[in-house]
C-alpha cells in the first residue's frame, strides 16, 4: 500500500530562526534531520513525504527544499512565503517558486500570531487569492476555536483556495469532550467543499499526551470521516513534534489501527495516499 506522510519536519538552529523554540526544554530544541528518521520510516512502511514549513523565514523554506532535493522519498514541501506582503509574494511566485517541482502549497504558523484573525488582513487575504489563483493549497494551523473561525472566514472570502486543516485542528482529546466548540466548527468547515482535514499530530492535541491510547484519538478521526468524508482527508505523521508522545512507527501503527477498523479497503487507499496526492499535486511514485 502507498502512504503518505503530509507532515514531516526538519529544523537546524544553525541555519534558521525557530522562535517557537526559544523557550523550549524539550527534545525539540535541537537540530532535526530527515536521515534520523529512515529506519523507522521504512518500518512504517511510508513510500513518499511532504515536508511542512517550521518557521516564517525563507531560511526554513531553503532547508527543506533542499531536504527534498536529496531525499528520495520527499515529493514536496509546504513552504513560508510572506503572505502580509502580497507584492512579495507575487514576485517570489513568478521568479522562483512556481518553477520549483517541490513546492506544493504555504503554511504560516497563525497559532503564534497574537491576534488569532490574522489571516484576515486585507493584504493576507489578496495573497490568499493569489494562491487560490493558482491553485496552490493552504495549510491551517489552528489551536483555538477562533482559529477556525478565522479560517472558515477565510473560506468564505476566498472560495476557490483549497484548505487543509492541521492536526484536525487540535481536538479535545484531553478532555474528551464529545465533540463540543471544535465538533461544531469543525462540522461548518466541513460543508466547504475546498477545505480538507489532516489526521496528524493527535498524540499531542490539547497537552497531557503521555500514556494516550488509541481509543483516546478514535472517536475524533470518525468525527473528521464522517464530516469531511473519506475524499477529502489524509494523514501526516507530525515528526519530530510527535515525538514528545510517541515514537514515528508508534504514530503510524495508532493511525493504521485505527483506520483499517474504521474503513474499507478501497477508502483505505484514499485517506493514506490518493486524497493527499490529489490536494498538493504529488507526483506519480
Amino acid at each position: 500500500m502507498m502512504i503518505a506522510d503530509t507532515h514531516v519536519h526538519v529544523w537546524d538552529l544553525e541555519r534558521a530562526d525557530y522562535p517557537w523554540l526559544y523557550n523550549d526544554t524539550s527534545i525539540l530544541n535541537k537540530t532535526w534531520r530527515i536521515e534520523q528518521i529512515e529506519e523507522e520510516r521504512k518500518e512504517a512502511g511510508i513510500t513518499t513525504g511532504v515536508l511542512v514549513q517550521a518557521s516564517g523565514n525563507m531560511e526554513d523554506t531553503e532547508l527543506m527544499l533542499e531536504t527534498a532535493r536529496k531525499t528520495d522519498w520527499i515529493s514536496g514541501v509546504v513552504a513560508w512565503l510572506p503572505l502580509e506582503e502580497p507584492s512579495t509574494t507575487h514576485r517570489l511566485l513568478e521568479e522562483r517558486f512556481l518553477k520549483e517541482s517541490y513546492f506544493k502549497g504555504v503554511r504560516h504558523q497563525i497559532h503564534d500570531e497574537k491576534d488569532p484573525k490574522w489571516l484576515l488582513q486585507p493584504a493576507v487575504i489578496e495573497s490568499l487569492e493569489m494562491l487560490a489563483s493558482y491553485d496552490i493549497p493552504y495549510d491551517v494551523v489552528a489551536v483555538l476555536p477562533a482559529h477556525i473561525e478565522t479560517a472558515l472566514k477565510a473560506a468564505e472570502l476566498v472560495p476557490g483556495l483549497r484548505m487543509v486543516f492541521d492536526h484536525l485542528s487540535q481536538p479535545p482529546v484531553a478532555t474528551g469532550e464529545r465533540f463540543g466548540k471544535w465538533g461544531e466548527l469543525m462540522n461548518e468547515a466541513s460543508v466547504h467543499k475546498n477545505c480538507y482535514a489532516k489526521i496528524s499530530g493527535l498524540g499531542t492535541a490539547s497537552g497531557n499526551f503521555r500514556n494516550r491510547k488509541e481509543e483516546d484519538v478514535k472517536p475524533y478521526i470518525a468525527f473528521a470521516l464522517q464530516h469531511f468524508g473519506v475524499d477529502r482527508c489524509f494523514c501526516g505523521g507530525d515528526w519530530p513534534v510527535s515525538m514528545l508522545a510517541n515514537n514515528y512507527t508508534g504514530t503510524w501503527r495508532v493511525y493504521k489501527n485505527i483506520l483499517h477498523e474504521l474503513l474499507k479497503e478501497e477508502e483505505l487507499d484514499k485517506v493514506f495516499y490518493t486524497n493527499a496526492k490529489r490536494f498538493y499535486h504529488l507526483p506519480s511514485s
